[in-house]
């Protein structure tokens, strides 16, 4: 099951720009225009993690805050146009658990909430062994194996394979994968990622020519197969 992202803010242009691109990576999204409307959906959707606006009319972000810790440990994301290190400080003593500063870009807002709900815990269970086609990949144990046959990855393939195995059919940017083998995305090695995915085919596709797991995404990056052929 998706998790839920709640976005709390009453510009209706950056609750439907966050929602596409978080319904993009796979997040279930509800919205808010303020926080006595957000206290009233978050008790209904129970949501995985809350992006808030501070600066809101009914109930601002502050004050959402102090009600609803009362009764969520959903992890919250402050969202502020305000410069002013207090309010950040302010939010962060309440019970919030980080902040993105307006005007932010896409990615950005992605990754903190990927990395939010990972440190939180919140990221949800998923199966220690994915399965593709003839393709396995044991997550506990660290082992791949394509039929009966075990395959010897190195520890960035194999943390490579099990991104996409986690996520079939997203698309995934070179900088999303740098970032999930070094932990930063650093833009000057970005293309190292077309190595390894050059040598993960070598290892895993049938024909590497012709890939069935991992294809070539023209202008963006890459993704795994949502069904193998």
């Amino acid at each position: 099951m998706s998790q839920t992202i709640l976005v709390v803010d009453d510009e209706v242009k950056l609750r439907e720009m966050a929602r596409w691109y978080l319904e993009r990576e796979g997040y279930r999204v509800v919205e808010a225009a303020h926080g006595r409307d957000a206290l009233f959906v978050a008790r209904f959707e129970k949501p995985d993690l809350v992006l808030l606006d501070l600066m809101m009319p009914e109930m601002g972000g502050l004050d959402f805050i102090r009600q609803f810790t009362q009764e969520s440990d959903a992890p919250i994301i402050i969202l502020t146009a305000k410069v002013e290190e207090s309010d950040k400080v302010v939010g962060l003593e309440l019970g919030a658990d980080d902040y993105v500063t307006k005007p932010f870009g896409v990615q950005e807002l992605v990754a903190r909430v990927r990395a939010v709900l990972r440190r939180t815990g919140k990221q949800g269970r998923q199966p220690e062994i994915l399965r593709s086609g003839e393709l396995s990949l044991d997550r506990t144990g660290r082992t791949v194996s394509v039929g009966e046959s075990p395959v010897s990855l190195t520890p960035s393939e194999f943390d490579l394979l099990e991104t996409f195995m986690l996520s079939p059919g997203r698309a995934f940017s070179r900088l999303d994968l740098l970032e999930s083998v070094s932990g930063d995305a650093y833009e000057g090695y970005e293309r190292s990622i077309d190595v390894h995915i050059r040598n993960l085919r070598t290892k895993i596709e049938p024909v590497p020519s012709e890939p069935r797991y991992i294809q070539t995404v023209y202008g963006m990056g890459y993704r795994f197969a949502a069904e193998s052929r």
